[in-house]
């Protein structure tokens, strides 16, 4: 798989955490526009990116998940990260609900982050 930059990387981590569950809800989908707005203040075309997370199957999303995790850290400041983690907290709790898939990669996000 080919390094993605960060805003990407980013989208790639929300996506997949708004999905484990088995359920993109509206309240999710919000946040993830509220996240390309931040980061993309241009128009950008993401099909592609999409359609990348869309085919995985659900027992390749944990590698895809620590791939792009570790882009995004590459790229990233502390400071950074502390945002996004903050940011992906809202996310998986936007539905009003945290299911343990959604906890458990937020937790992967965190650990190898080492944000504990």
């Amino acid at each position: 798989m080919q390094k993605s930059n960060k805003p990407i990387a980013g989208y790639h981590l929300l996506m997949i955490l708004s999905s484990v569950d088995g359920e993109f809800a509206p309240e999710e989908g919000l946040v993830v526009q509220q996240y390309l707005a931040d980061e993309f203040p241009f128009k950008m075309n993401l099909d592609n990116e999409l359609e990348t997370i869309a085919l995985l199957q659900p027992e390749e999303w944990k590698d895809h998940f620590e791939f792009h995790a570790r882009c995004f850290y590459d790229d990233s400041t502390e400071k950074e990260r502390e945002n996004f983690i903050k940011f992906a907290k809202t996310l998986i709790k936007a539905d009003h609900k945290v299911t343990d898939e959604e906890h458990t990669f937020y937790k992967l996000l965190k650990n190898m982050w080492k944000l504990n």
